[in-house]
């Protein structure tokens, strides 16, 4: 019974895919593009971008139908494209109070998975670098850094504790089904 447990807190963390910059950067008055990619068996969910310090208390802001249809609430738009398993939020007129910790999420049962964001807003007027959105299919190296810390923490996290782990609880198995093959004298 324990090891089913440990198995399940071992798949849990990795289980769903959702990735999402750490943090975007926009300009007063201007318009910023958010870019979150998730695993393709959640393709039809419905997405969500909310704001709020926590993903449990945060106020949705605009979401889609479980289609690729664009979706509008008032500055902000959010559009799914199902073939390339991302989903792009827009926020436009950005204002400095906008500035703040949103979250990436899809609607499921039980529990959304979300990933923080955090907006900075540039004063108007300041030059500063956004990194334009992908419509298409995309390597990792695109994104640079702006995958964030969850993304490099779940990959350390599975190459240095879950593969290793799960390496030797099949090695455990292994070796006990060996005991029970050999016959008793």
């Amino acid at each position: 019974m324990r090891l089913t447990w440990a198995l399940l807190l071992l798949s849990l963390p990795g289980c769903f895919s959702l990735r999402g910059p750490a943090s975007v950067r926009g300009s007063e008055g201007g318009s910023v593009t958010v870019q979150c990619h998730y695993s393709s068996r959640w393709k039809t969910y419905n997405k969500w971008w909310c704001r709020g310090r926590r993903r449990r208390v945060c106020s949705v802001l605009v979401k889609t139908r479980g289609s690729e249809q664009e979706e509008k609430s008032g500055r902000v738009s959010i559009r799914d494209n199902q073939t390339y398993w991302s989903f792009k939020v827009t926020m436009e007129g950005l204002r400095q109070d906008d500035a703040g910790t949103y979250w990436c999420g899809i609607e499921r049962s039980f529990t959304d998975p979300g990933v923080p964001v955090k907006l900075i807003i540039d004063p108007a007027g300041m030059v500063n670098l956004t990194s334009k959105p992908l419509d298409g299919p995309s390597d990792e190296s695109s994104f640079g850094v702006s995958f964030g810390s969850h993304s490099r923490t779940h990959y350390l996290l599975l190459a240095f504790v879950k593969v290793p782990i799960l390496l030797i609880v099949a090695g455990a198995v292994l070796w006990l089904k060996g005991l029970q093959r050999v016959p008793q004298e």
